[in-house]
């Protein structure tokens, strides 16, 4: 019985809200399930995905927040 935990960061444009939308939970959903019957051969059946949405200040990389990892990626990419 494989259990598969996706996790995103939620950037809506409200507090609370979610840029991911039902539809493309459903095809995360759809796609990690047949991905897992493809490759192990586990029944849609058996597979449960779980989709959590993670406010943006929990969320880091590189050793610091991820909007000021992404703001430091942006100013490296427009520095000549």
């Amino acid at each position: 019985m494989p259990y598969v935990n996706i996790k995103v960061t939620r950037e809506g444009t409200s507090p609370g809200a979610s840029a991911t939308t039902p539809e493309q939970k459903a095809a995360l959903i759809q796609g990690v399930s047949q991905l897992l019957l493809d490759v192990m051969g586990k029944p849609l059946n058996s597979t449960f995905v779980v989709i959590d949405e993670v406010e943006m200040e929990n969320w880091g990389v590189g050793g610091v927040p991820v909007q000021e990892y992404r703001e430091r990626q942006r100013q490296a990419l427009t520095r000549p």
